[in-house]
């Protein structure tokens, strides 16, 4: 069976696909001055719907990084330029509304679905940039 030979290849991008997202939400999380987890476990939606279109805006790049790399290293940088971007979106979000933060934290859910989708819609030219 020739497909069972790719399972070690596809683990081992997979695994680095988990790690970099873990890597990406623990970065984003410390920058933001707000603390997404207690937000979002005491019901706060902003926080929920502004922490998934960052992650969200992350992944899709890393997606992308993921299918254009040639082996794990080249997958590596790919990886950390979308989380370098995907960080930018952040602070030219907060340039741009000075009260996101306190936005997110009253849960305002305008503002974080607003910049959800600006995260979104850098992570896909992002990717489309990649290919």
């Amino acid at each position: 069976m020739v497909y069972l030979e790719t399972i070690p290849n596809f683990l081992l991008f997979f695994g680095a696909c988990l790690a970099y997202a873990a890597v990406f939400l623990a970065i984003y999380t410390r920058v933001t001055p707000w603390n997404e987890l207690a937000l979002i476990r005491s019901g706060n939606n902003a926080a929920a719907i502004s922490l998934s279109g960052a992650g969200l805006g992350f992944a899709i790049p890393l997606a992308s990084a993921t299918v254009q790399s040639l082996n794990i290293a080249d997958m590596a940088v790919w990886s950390a330029v979308a989380l370098v971007i995907q960080l930018g979106v952040y602070f030219v979000a907060r340039a741009l509304k000075p009260g996101l933060a306190a936005d997110i934290e009253a849960g305002r859910t305008a503002t974080a679905a607003t910049y959800a989708a600006f995260a979104l819609g850098v992570g896909l030219l992002n990717a489309a940039c990649m290919t």
